[in-house]
């Protein structure tokens, strides 16, 4: 009795296992959610690129936003030192001007009024000169009071004093060293370069820049084979920055090229709202591509720190998640396996490498290279 019941109970047991649902077994040959096999032909074919993970060298580049301005000892702003109305313009943007070659021409009573006083302080000083010698001559034959000499002395030094500034005055403003009195005024050119921007246009009335009045700039005059770049960079990483560390620009008006220079000037306070400091880099503008008052991108070369780190091509995106596919062995058969792993790195180092928070530890082999092909296998 006993032995038929034993048979009865293996029999019930050999047809549960025979009626059990194909989809609910995991054939040995198939790969299990979340990983993919190939064999060795397959990964050389596929030309994946295994790495090991390990410390390595990142954050090569510290990237901040930057504007374009000009280099300050290559740009002119001229204004005008006289007050009156611009009547005939003698050079147009774009064009190339020497120093002191003319720029417009202003109608001024202040140049005549210069030089007229001028005279006057001339003619001024030459009577109080008079006097005092005069004076000098009478208390020296005790025939005149050392108070009045002392007062032709008095007025010949305000005379002189007079005369020296009315002479700077003319000198400043003087046409071209023309001694007569005239109402024109030639605006000179300050520096060589080009023709930045003309403010001036016939009929203007301008304010002279001694005048105490509101001043309009009329001519920007300036070199663009070299501009400045005026970054703002973050304080984490101010300390890494170095005077004379090499700068690579891009600018959106010029997406295909790259514009280098280096690291001129780090400021040594931050603004108080954004808490960036201003970093000033030389880039070099052969083209005159880049132009004042344009937005880019400035990555600025620092020493590498070593962390543990994955290669930045080995990170795919799964959604908003970043996994890497990691070598785990091999099948019976010699397939190798790949698994999807999630992973968090600092997405916001810069350099071919990025530090690794968590996700897969150190020495683990993942794919580097061809890590795309195995997210559409799964």
């Amino acid at each position: 009795m006993t032995t038929t019941k034993t048979l009865l109970t293996m029999l019930v047991a050999l047809c549960a296992a025979g009626c059990t649902h194909p989809s609910q077994a995991q054939p040995a040959d198939e790969a299990p959610p979340g990983e993919v096999w190939l064999t060795p032909q397959q990964v050389k074919d596929s030309h994946l690129e295994i790495e090991a993970t390990g410390d390595r060298p990142v954050g090569g580049l510290v990237r901040a936003a930057g504007r374009v301005t000009f280099d300050d000892l290559r740009v002119g702003h001229v204004f005008s030192p006289v007050t009156g109305r611009i009547t005939k313009i003698l050079a147009q943007p774009g064009e190339r001007v020497k120093k002191g070659q003319p720029l417009c021409v202003i109608q001024s009573p202040d140049l005549g009024t210069a030089i007229s006083d001028m005279s006057k302080a001339q003619a001024s000083l030459f009577q109080a000169e008079q006097d005092w010698k005069r004076q000098k001559d009478l208390l020296e034959l005790h025939a005149a009071a050392e108070r009045d000499y002392e007062l032709a002395q008095s007025v010949y030094l305000n005379a002189r004093a007079e005369m020296e500034r009315a002479e700077r005055k003319a000198r400043l403003l003087r046409n071209a060293g023309l001694d007569a009195v005239t109402q024109e005024y030639v605006l000179p050119s300050p520096i060589e370069g080009e023709v930045i921007m003309r403010g001036a246009n016939p009929g203007l009335e301008v304010q002279g820049q001694y005048s105490g009045g509101a001043n309009v700039e009329l001519f920007t005059i300036g070199e663009l084979d070299r501009v400045w770049v005026v970054a703002d960079v973050y304080e984490m990483d101010l300390a890494r920055i170095k005077k004379g560390a090499e700068v690579t620009v891009n600018v959106l008006a010029a997406p295909n090229d790259t514009f280098t220079g280096s690291v001129e000037w780090v400021s040594g306070a931050l603004d108080p709202i954004t808490h960036t400091a201003k970093v000033r880099c030389s880039v070099a503008n052969p083209d005159g591509k880049l132009r004042p008052e344009m937005f880019g991108t400035a990555a600025i070369a620092v020493n590498p720190e070593t962390k543990f780190a994955v290669k930045r091509s080995a990170l795919l995106l799964l959604g908003e998640q970043p996994v890497v596919f990691a070598h785990i062995g091999t099948t019976p058969k010699g397939q190798l396996r790949f698994e999807r792993r999630p992973i968090a790195v600092d997405e916001m180092s810069d350099g071919t490498y990025v530090p690794i928070h968590n996700g897969v530890e150190r020495d683990e082999r993942l794919v580097v290279n061809g890590g795309v092909l195995l997210l559409g296998m799964l």
